[in-house]
């Protein structure tokens, strides 16, 4: 009996060793970016492409209050109730006091300055994809917006949920380096790609999960169930999308259809936001659609 003790405590050690192991934070050393230097004018698309103020601005916020990036968003799903933090530059409730390295740990490897695994509500598997320049940039632009003294809402979930050391190993699963569309592509729909798979992480609604809450990549843009319960939202492949390139820019810029419907609920923060490049990119993004390859190829 004492022997099957002593196993079964060095098998438990093992165990814990390996897992904090397998979760240990991933941090970028400030080395690593020591040659950049960010450009806010540059940052200000970046924000636009990656929807920040879609999370991140408060509730009905509209016009130059999208940029009070307050947090209290919520975003609900099936293991619970996800709240945007504030990010705005208040060094006590936002991130005025982090490092150009602590932001880029957060967006890239989804690890917050006090070593937390945040949970992938926020898209940082997307925002991995994205160049340390324009992590930079963004940096520098969120900088110039107005600070608020909101505090942080905490996420409404249970446990096991609020283990989020075991996010490491949800991580060891989702978190990639490559795109999903890998095929040979032109310089505008590689833009497009970048745009939509790096920055505005068009497939955090637009794509099914599977049992583990991860994007299933051989179901990409085929539409997911709507997280709220109300519908679907629909696919993005070329086969179920059928609008030209010229019809899917100009639905990104003003919210129009071809059948003359209008973008309504989340899809009308989108386009608020892509509104905000330049008509090449959104053509760009438009491009990348309709180069995805068809359901189930």
């Amino acid at each position: 009996m004492r022997r099957l003790l002593l196993i079964l405590v060095i098998l438990a050690l093992v165990s814990a060793g390996a897992f904090f192991a397998l979760t240990m934070p991933d941090r970028v050393a400030p080395e690593e970016l020591a040659d950049l230097t960010g450009d806010a004018d540059a940052g200000g698309a970046v924000f636009w492409a990656g929807g920040c103020a879609s999370c991140h601005a408060g509730e009905d916020a509209e016009g130059e209050d999208r940029l009070i990036l307050s947090g209290g968003q919520r975003l609900a799903s099936e293991f619970g109730t996800f709240v945007a933090p504030n990010i705005s530059p208040d060094p006590e409730h936002g991130i005025g006091d982090w490092t150009l390295a602590e932001f880029v740990t957060a967006m890239q490897n989804g690890i917050s300055p006090e070593g937390r695994h945040y949970y992938p509500a926020f898209p940082y598997t997307a925002y991995r994809m994205a160049t340390r320049q324009d992590m930079a940039d963004l940096f520098a632009f969120l900088a110039t917006l107005p600070a608020s003294v909101t505090p942080s809402e905490p996420h409404q979930v249970s446990f096991p949920v609020t283990i989020t050391r075991g996010i490491g190993l949800w991580n060891l699963l989702h978190l990639r380096d490559d795109y999903v569309v890998d095929t040979d592509l032109t310089e505008q729909e590689a833009r497009g790609r970048y745009l939509s798979e790096a920055l505005a992480h068009c497939a955090e609604c637009h794509t099914p999960r599977d049992a583990t809450g991860g994007l299933d990549r051989t179901r990409w843009m085929a539409g997911a169930p709507n997280p709220t319960g109300r519908g679907t939202i629909p696919a993005l492949t070329p086969d179920e999308l059928t609008w030209s390139v010229e019809e899917i820019a100009a639905y990104l810029n003003d919210g129009f259809a071809p059948d003359f419907d209008t973008a309504g609920g989340q899809m009308a923060e989108v386009v608020e936001n892509l509104s905000n490049l330049t008509s090449e990119d959104r053509l760009a993004i438009a491009a990348y659609l309709k180069a995805l390859p068809p359901v189930g190829e």
